[in-house]
């Protein structure tokens, strides 16, 4: 068979392993190797696999993945996301559709710790939602405001996906972490606006909650001291050329543990399930980089990405329109596997056609993530959506995304905004 033969073989059969339910980075493994091992022999396809396998888990650039994963897990078993909650929910959640407001505000500042928007979502299924349907606010709002929250996660600094999409395609991290800042603060402020136009579409949706002392409010601001001292920590030693992205992780994660103990958050019982939580959830990224860089061999032999590029620049549709193309692929993808997954898998393919087309990386970066973000809440599938449903077992699938369909529609404009002002993107990296 010819190599274009093979290729599109090797790609039905990981779409068939996937749809048979085989995790994704396995999926990507056992094809890689596969047509790897077709095309050279079975000698240089296997140790191809433990080059790669050592290569990977053992690389400086790469530790940068558990560490912020192990931060994210002791600050989430440190009780902040609660009290951010509180802090935010005493100066705004006496407005109309507040508890939203403060859902919003809080999940944007626990993202900026954590990196995490599955972390993020699951965290608010137990924090905000109790506290919104205490008030009375609908099912499908209150679930539909977290899942949009949730993925500010994939955003905003120091976020996981993005990391990885600079490690894969070789851009600077600090970077790609200042230019998610503003995207991911313009997301926030749209959400908030969203929340706004439901109040006063439909005034009688909403209930409002008593307004909060102002004695109350500095009392919040109090127990928030922690989660930004550890922000100032991180990002302002990334940022300022102290750290980096690796040691950042690591300063991170220590300060994490550090301020747990020291406030008495961490027990030794808490402290084992965050290293448990973030072995697993580390080892499963890496499972599917192994799995992504296999098949990414694979693809380089056949010359996938060459004739990708040839076929997308061949078009004549220009470049904004296999940008669309492109962002189309990703929304359809977002049906199929999670967001970790679908940067690993396609940015190798996808990315010698966004620079021969002659985007910014970095830009690009933000607005693939973005994209991302939107497949872990549209329907019929989105992890964010099934994370709070795990949570909340009294709530419907049609709920939730009856819920989160006016974000959805926000998160649409915003891609259009970033897309057509991509200084929004670049005016920090190019800054600092």
């Amino acid at each position: 068979m010819s190599p274009d033969t093979i290729a599109v073989a090797g790609f039905v059969a990981l779409f068939a392993l996937m749809m048979l339910r085989v995790p994704v980075g396995m999926a990507m493994g056992l094809v890689g190797v596969t047509g790897y091992a077709y095309l050279t022999g079975g000698a240089p396809a296997l140790k191809l696999v433990g080059q790669t396998s050592m290569r990977t888990v053992t690389s400086y650039q790469f530790g940068v993945i558990p560490m912020f994963l192990l931060m994210g897990a002791f600050v989430s078993a440190s009780g902040v996301s609660r009290e951010l909650f509180r802090a935010a929910n005493t100066f705004v959640g006496h407005r109309k559709g507040g508890l939203g407001l403060a859902t919003i505000v809080s999940c944007g500042a626990f993202a900026a710790i954590s990196g995490s928007s599955v972390a993020t979502a699951a965290t608010f299924s137990t924090v905000a939602y109790p506290e919104m349907r205490r008030y009375g606010y609908p099912q499908s709002f209150s679930t539909g405001v977290i899942a949009a929250g949730g993925t500010l996660g994939a955003m905003l600094p120091p976020s996981t996906v993005l990391a990885v999409y600079g490690l894969i395609t070789q851009q600077d991290i600090g970077k790609l972490f200042q230019a998610g800042i503003l995207p991911g603060l313009l997301a926030m402020a749209m959400y908030m606006v969203t929340i706004a136009i439901i109040c006063r579409v439909k005034p009688d949706l909403l209930p409002t909650v008593p307004k909060a002392s102002w004695e109350d409010r500095l009392a919040g601001l109090k127990d928030v001291w922690a989660p930004v001292l550890l922000f100032v920590l991180v990002i302002g030693g990334l940022y300022g050329g102290v750290f980096t992205p690796t040691e950042a992780g690591g300063v991170g994660a220590s300060g994490a543990f550090l301020l747990g103990v020291l406030r008495r958050r961490l027990d030794g019982k808490a402290i084992r399930a965050s290293l448990l939580q973030a072995t697993r959830t580390a080892a499963a990224v890496f499972t599917v980089l192994i799995g992504a860089l296999l098949f990414g061999y694979f693809l380089t032999i056949t010359q996938v990405p060459q004739k990708v590029t040839e076929f997308l620049t061949g078009l004549g549709i220009g470049p904004y329109g296999v940008l669309a193309l492109i962002m189309l692929m990703y929304l359809v993808l977002g049906c199929l596997m999670d967001a970790m997954a679908m940067i690993i898998l396609t940015v190798p393919i996808i990315f010698p056609v966004v620079t021969q087309l002659g985007f910014d990386p970095v830009w690009f970066g933000v607005i693939i993530v973005m994209t991302v973000e939107l497949g872990l809440i549209h329907p019929p599938v989105g992890m964010n959506v099934f994370v709070i449903k795990s949570v909340v077992q009294d709530v419907t699938f049609s709920s939730i995304f009856k819920g989160v369909l006016p974000f959805i529609a926000t998160d649409i404009l915003r891609l259009i905004i970033l897309i057509a002002f991509p200084i929004i993107a670049l005016w920090l990296p190019s800054r600092l």
